[in-house]
């Protein structure tokens, strides 16, 4: 059973930084994609950055390129989103997601906004002074 667990979230300044980090279990991330998505209130989940573990493709929506780096550690079994220069806009519940097979073909493919299966629970992300 493929299992999510976000953390880091919390409160922060504008420009200020935050490392979210996904525990994961169940599956192996040479054959799975994942991916960080966020929900803000009142608006749609939009896909933040995506990964596959296979080759290392990277995705990242325009307004978090060159803020945010997306990053996975095998050997914690761990995905990062590292966020630098944090704006108010960036405020929203953060989730992580992991899917393979055609999910995976498509984040090779620099597609993030894909079907993903698993999911986290989320954690909230805060940008206010």
């Amino acid at each position: 059973e493929v299992q999510l667990v976000e953390s880091g979230g919390g409160l922060v300044q504008p420009g200020g930084s935050l490392r979210l980090s996904c525990a994961v279990s169940g599956f192996s991330f040479s054959d799975y994609a994942i991916g960080w998505f966020r929900q803000a209130p009142g608006k749609e989940r939009e896909g933040v950055s995506c990964m596959s573990g296979t080759d290392g493709v990277t995705s990242y929506a325009d307004s978090v390129k060159g803020r945010f780096t997306i990053s996975m550690d095998n050997a914690k079994n761990t995905i990062y989103l590292q966020m630098n220069s944090l704006k108010p806009e960036d405020t929203a519940v953060y989730y992580c997601a992991a899917d393979s097979g055609p999910v995976n073909t498509l984040v090779r493919l620099g597609v993030c906004n894909a079907n993903f299966r698993s999911w986290g629970q989320g954690t909230q992300v805060t940008v206010s002074s």
